[in-house]
């Protein structure tokens, strides 16, 4: 089968360990800009940013740091990660991504999701309890807009009718449109039967625990008459790359541990993590894609071959690195990781 390869990022600031500083907003932003540069001169095939509104994470307009990058870059395919459509509005969506992919025409994409921080909702006067109506209310007009230049709605309960009114720019082919999810069954099932492509956030656990849902998402698409082909199953997963294996493992823990003790603070289901519990995450079936290239790339092959998967995104870093290490990190994965992983499929798709 062919496989995508690619990046994604929130565009973190928190204190790095080497040197205890906070990278600032803009200045992640700019070193952002340059690390999807160098992921498109390597041939890594895409890079995803995600919609946040919170302090440890610099990117809140993820089509805006997207279009610069366009403008920068000849092929590298650019997506959210994901916008978060219960907190905005699905025109706007259309027009801004539209807009980005007359920059970069055919390499835009839209990740539509929940958004797994909920800091949104009270920011732009959203209420909770509508959390996933929201969502399935928007994401259907979203959908209308990509099919038809002349719009027709009727008002639901959080989105105002529009009457026969055209939305522009256009986006020459249609916008390619995923859906994020964090493995609700609810989600899988309904995307399926959309017959939209899929992209799951496998940060913990094992990853073989989303068999099932992928199974079942690809007998749902089946029952419905949809083309599997073009419907591409995605993961996304932290990570992260040194030349030694041990050192990056040592390397990352300090990040990883960082956001997830924030992260506890404000999830009572979440717990601060443990080395030992870091450890878990980054062994063979572990859901941290943490190492040497060797190391990485074949567990990146294990998880992509027994769900089933056509993309993978790495993300990396999910805590603050310093940038020149992020960069280190990209060459490796650009040179070394995706190379070995897409040599390995199509080895095995020229062996059936």
């Amino acid at each position: 089968m062919k496989v995508e390869l690619g990046i994604s990022s929130f565009g973190e600031t928190t204190p790095i360990e080497k040197t205890g500083e906070t990278p600032s907003h803009d200045q992640r932003i700019r070193d952002l800009l340059d690390e999807i540069v160098l992921a498109d001169e390597l041939g890594i095939d895409a890079f995803a940013l995600g919609e946040h509104h919170r302090k440890d994470f610099a990117v809140s307009a993820p089509e805006i740091v997207l279009t610069a990058a366009a403008a920068r870059t000849k092929q590298i395919h650019l997506s959210s990660a994901t916008t978060n459509m219960p907190t905005i509005d699905p025109i706007r969506v259309y027009e801004q991504y539209a807009s980005m992919d007359a920059v970069a025409p055919g390499r835009v994409e839209v990740m539509a999701g929940r958004g797994s921080f909920t800091e949104a909702f009270d920011l732009f006067g959203y209420d909770l309890e509508n959390y996933d109506e929201l969502f399935i209310e928007k994401l259907r007009m979203l959908l209308k807009i990509n099919d038809n230049e002349i719009l027709d709605w009727e008002k639901g309960k959080f989105t105002p009718k529009v009457d026969h009114k055209g939305i522009y720019p256009r986006a020459k082919n249609g916008l390619p449109i995923v859906v994020a999810t964090g493995g609700n069954p609810d989600s899988t099932i309904r995307t399926a039967q959309m017959g939209l492509p899929i992209a799951y956030a496998i940060i913990g656990g094992n990853p073989m625990h989303f068999k099932p849902l992928i199974d079942l998402y690809r007998a749902v698409a089946q029952k419905m008459g949809h083309d599997l082909s073009k419907m591409p199953i995605a993961a996304h997963s932290w990570g992260w790359l040194e030349e030694d294996n041990d050192q990056a493992i040592k390397d990352y823990f300090h990040p990883t541990k960082t956001l997830v003790d924030q992260i506890s603070k404000e999830r009572p289901h979440w717990t601060g993590m443990t080395f030992e519990q870091y450890l878990q995450s980054t062994g063979d079936n572990g859901a941290i894609f943490v190492g040497d290239a060797d190391h990485v790339a074949q567990k990146i092959i294990k998880m992509m071959e027994g769900l089933g998967l056509t993309r993978f995104y790495l993300h990396m870093p999910i805590g603050s690195m310093p940038h020149e290490d992020v960069m280190q990190a990209i060459e490796i994965y650009g040179k070394e990781v995706v190379p070995k992983v897409k040599a390995y499929f199509e080895a095995k798709e020229n062996n059936n």
